[in-house]
């Protein structure tokens, strides 16, 4: 009888907390015969390499740069992976893949548990893969106006989702006077640059006005980032009053989604908390 197998796969990948979030969830649903690793993998590799896995591994976490390989490889998606362009998950079905991306779940979940019931408008810096999933999650929780933070330009494919979504769009660069004025008045920000990618402008916001509302209404933050937490970024926003979630419940509650995609089972999302929070102390 085969042991079932999940892999984690992407570039670079020692650093992923997924191991220790999905082994957590197997511990506690008693999944003892489940087991999960890593697996260095770039993106033109993804397709070699998942034609190669043995049958034993029933599904992946894709990581970057994987996410956009990921759904061109897979037999069969999901509409919400099909309309964001990525996938961070594939799931062995009747042998073949399915796409699917619980990035979108992650933020959802992580906004409302920290009590951002969303609004109209938001502000998301960084475009790339990663922010097409926030607008996707933006959309589901009501927002219909997002100004997009940017270095250079936004990637169109980021603005053609947001718009396809309803959603009205508004480009500022990274260095315009505008940026940090933007960031200050929102009630709702996301920050999906890497680690360090937005401490120029976290520095620029210090002086920026504020729009304080108090906890109910905002303002709220989430930074994707939850290695070396908390950021700059971070912690000039919740100086500055706001209610700041660590990418880490964002982390863990897309890996729940992906812990009951693969196995079938509700995921133990408490003690899935419980060990990433211990990792990453």
């Amino acid at each position: 009888m085969l042991m079932p197998r999940a892999l984690v796969v992407g570039s670079p990948i020692d650093h992923s907390l997924s191991p220790t979030l999905h082994e957590a969830g197997y511990r506690a649903a008693g999944l003892d015969d489940w087991s999960y690793a890593r697996a260095e993998v770039v993106a033109d590799e993804v397709r070699a390499f998942v034609a190669r896995l043995d049958h034993d591994v029933v599904g992946l976490s894709v990581t970057m740069p994987c996410k956009e390989a990921a759904l061109a490889v897979a037999d069969e998606a999901s509409a919400l992976a099909g309309d964001v362009g990525a996938a961070n998950t594939l799931v062995r079905r009747d042998g073949g893949w399915f796409a699917d991306n619980t990035d979108v779940h992650g933020v959802v979940e992580a906004l409302r548990a920290a009590g951002c019931a969303g609004g109209r408008g938001a502000v998301v810096i960084g475009s790339g893969a990663t922010a097409r999933s926030v607008v996707a999650a933006l959309s589901r929780l009501g927002v219909r106006e997002v100004t997009f933070v940017v270095r250079a330009q936004a990637r169109p494919e980021t603005l053609a989702l947001a718009r396809s979504l309803g959603m009205s769009t508004r480009v500022v660069r990274e260095d315009d006077e505008d940026a940090a004025w933007a960031v200050g008045m929102a009630l709702l920000v996301v920050q999906t640059s890497p680690a360090g990618g937005a401490d120029a402008l976290a520095a620029r916001v210090v002086d920026a006005p504020s729009l304080r509302i108090g906890a109910a209404g905002g303002p709220f933050v989430l930074d994707v980032v939850y290695a070396d937490w908390p950021t700059a970024f971070a912690r000039t926003m919740s100086a500055r009053g706001a209610t700041v979630v660590s990418g880490l419940d964002m982390l863990v509650h897309q890996a729940a989604a992906q812990f009951e995609l693969f196995t079938g089972h509700t995921a133990p999302i408490a003690d899935m908390m419980e060990a990433g929070r211990a990792a990453v102390k």
